[in-house]
């Protein structure tokens, strides 16, 4: 089984900062692309930003130039540094993988997600 769990949220006001982690144990072989999504109260589920294995990035225009994403794969690690946040990137974030568990078999998983509340 593989687990996905995050950590970092909380509480900031606006203009300020937050990182999230987040680390993917189990068993796994290999780890594809990498993201956050998050979740406004009312709303869907949207991707912020993603990372392939390659290390390329992707965002989201609502977060370009303020949020970036990196990830370590050694300790498959996913991080999102979140800079200059504002009221409307309050939500559950939550990390997702696409986790190759042998050669065969890649599963997709999330985390239980960790909440970021941005105050005006």
């Amino acid at each position: 089984q593989v687990q996905l769990v995050e950590s970092g949220g909380g509480l900031v006001q606006a203009g300020g900062s937050l990182r999230l982690s987040c680390v993917a144990s189990g068993t796994i072989s290999s780890i594809g692309r990498m993201g956050w999504y998050r979740q406004a109260p009312g709303k869907q589920r949207e991707l912020v930003a993603s990372i392939a294995g390659d290390g390329d990035p992707d965002y989201a225009d609502s977060v370009k130039g303020r949020f970036t994403i990196t990830r370590d794969g050694a300790e498959n690690t996913v991080d999102l540094q979140m800079n200059s946040l504002k009221p409307e990137d309050t939500g559950v974030y939550y990390c997702n993988a696409d986790v190759a568990i042998n050669r065969l078999l890649t599963r997709n998983y999330w985390g239980r997600g960790t909440q970021v509340t941005v105050s005006s």
